[in-house]
């Protein structure tokens, strides 16, 4: 028997029970499903925050206090009290650092803002008038704050959109006005249009003050979270890093760079870290999702097992009329591979119609930045696992059916 007919035997054994070749291949549908919306969403998700990191810059350099993270759990390490005003000072020095353009110390945490009878928890970040420049954001109503104010720790503000419109309503204009955070009066100086999520942040849910305010006033602490740095070029970061950890560790009476209590990230190395993770974590879920192809797999094996006892007098049949052990074997190995690839396919189509549902729907309701990913090799792969499946997991039913006494095949009931 030539392939072909191989083939179309195959294929009219698979339509005369069309029931059951369905829930034979819903297991590789649900895992290939699975996969396919697992990397998609993985690749929108990686390109989202490569692209918010890529934003800031590449001049930008961030100082972060604590030892630097090796794995998820180390993270609780970086909420250290390490960088403190002797430090911005320091950094401050042309001498210790010539190529720093910028320096701003960054406080940020969650607090309760009042107006009136309304009430709002945004994100707090005390920063310099910089933070403009350095995330170029700037208010579309109103003003920055000015050195003078930061120096004398004033009572302003700048609040981002989503803050103005629960305080204050979409009509209600909110400059001059005071809003309470932790006992203090805030006068808005500033409103910013929407910006969205940018790098981690979202400063429409946010309220902008000056850092010594914020340090005094609202977090009671005299030490900073980040302090970020921009190199005056390109050209300069690597030297800035460097000048950078010498100074913190002269700051520190660091001799061991082991033992440094802070850590320094360009933006290359941010967005090397996320690439990292983001492939690791992909990883890992797709090899969860995995596990349902082998469940499929199983499954598959087992139907087909029921099909070889159940088809016991048409194999006696064909034997008799002269179809031998391989071509018996080859039907039912095609039955199998064919049933994986096709719920391969279909498996393909629902997670490409999922992902893009789903990235429509993060990017119109949650991260108006996300895009709709997907990838053709990461298909082509879970078409071939799948047809792969269903060979490995084919070849005994197969045999178990090729091996079949034609005699004995006949007086089965």
């Amino acid at each position: 028997m030539n392939f072909r007919d191989t083939f179309q035997t195959s294929v009219r054994g698979l339509k005369t029970h069309k029931s059951r070749s369905f829930l034979t291949i819903l297991g590789i549908v649900i895992g290939i499903t699975a996969i396919i919306m697992v990397m998609s969403l993985g690749a929108g998700a990686e390109s989202l925050i490569l692209g918010q990191i890529q934003s800031i810059g590449s001049k930008t350099i961030a100082v972060i206090p604590g030892r630097e993270p090796k794995g998820p759990t180390d993270f609780i390490s970086t909420f250290t009290d390490s960088l403190k005003q002797r430090d911005l000072d320091a950094l401050s020095n042309k001498a210790n650092v010539p190529h720093l353009a910028k320096l701003m110390p960054v406080l940020f945490g969650g607090e309760t803002a009042y107006y009136g009878s309304e009430t709002y928890r945004p994100n707090v970040f005390g920063v310099t008038d910089l933070f403009a420049e350095i995330y170029n954001i700037y208010p579309s109503e109103g003003r920055l704050f000015g050195a003078e104010e930061i120096k004398s720790y004033a009572d302003v503000a700048i609040i981002g959109s989503e803050v103005k419109k629960e305080l204050f309503g979409e009509w209600e204009n909110a400059l001059g006005k005071r809003i309470k955070i932790k006992g203090r009066n805030f006068q808005v100086i500033g409103i910013l249009g929407k910006t969205g999520q940018f790098s981690f942040l979202n400063f429409d849910q946010g309220v902008i003050v000056p850092y010594t305010t914020a340090g005094q006033y609202i977090f009671g602490i005299k030490y900073f979270h980040r302090l970020v740095v921009e190199a005056d070029s390109e050209v300069n970061v690597p030297v800035t890093v460097e000048d950078i950890k010498i100074t913190l560790r002269n700051s520190h009476n660091i001799t061991d760079p082991e033992k440094d209590d802070f850590f320094v990230q360009t933006q290359a190395d941010a967005i090397k870290t996320v690439g990292t993770i983001t492939t690791a974590l992909t990883a890992f879920l797709t090899a969860m999702a995995a596990i349902s192809l082998l469940v499929g797999g199983v499954g598959i094996m087992n139907i087909m097992l029921v099909s070889v006892t159940e088809r016991t007098r048409e194999i006696g049949l064909r034997k008799a009329l002269g179809a031998t052990e391989s071509d018996i074997l080859r039907q039912f190995l095609f039955e199998a591979v064919i049933l994986t690839g096709i719920g391969g396919v279909i498996g393909i189509i629902l997670g490409f119609l999922l992902s893009f549902g789903v990235s429509l729907v993060l990017s119109r309701a949650v991260l108006s930045g996300w895009e709709f990913s997907f990838s053709i090799p990461a298909a082509i792969l879970g078409l071939t696992v799948s047809a792969f499946i269903g060979f490995v997991f084919g070849i005994y039913p197969a045999r178990e059916a090729g091996k079949k006494d034609p005699i004995e095949a006949l007086r089965y009931e």
